[in-house]
């Protein structure tokens, strides 16, 4: 009977947009590591990416915002309301 294989993964973060990957390779330098998102943001010129592609990521950016806003207000909504 053969044995299963086990990967091992690695949890990193990106160090601009905080967002979390798993890689299954280690990665020595995890400060170089950035999203490929990020990685546009601060190379605007290299970016080869066709229009459809950067109007969903903005959509979607604009929502993950919204979202965040949201929470945030209500948020303090329901800290007004311990207070009183």
């Amino acid at each position: 009977m053969a044995r299963k294989k086990t990967k091992i993964t690695f949890a990193y973060k990106c160090s601009i947009s905080g967002k979390k990957f798993l890689r299954t390779r280690k990665i020595n330098n995890t400060e170089d590591l950035v999203s490929v998102n990020a990685y546009y943001e601060l190379n605007p010129d290299k970016d080869d990416r066709p229009e459809k592609i950067k109007k969903e990521m903005l959509l979607k950016q604009e929502e993950e915002q919204s979202m965040n806003n949201l929470s945030d207000n209500s948020n303090a909504i329901e800290e007004d309301n311990e207070g009183e």
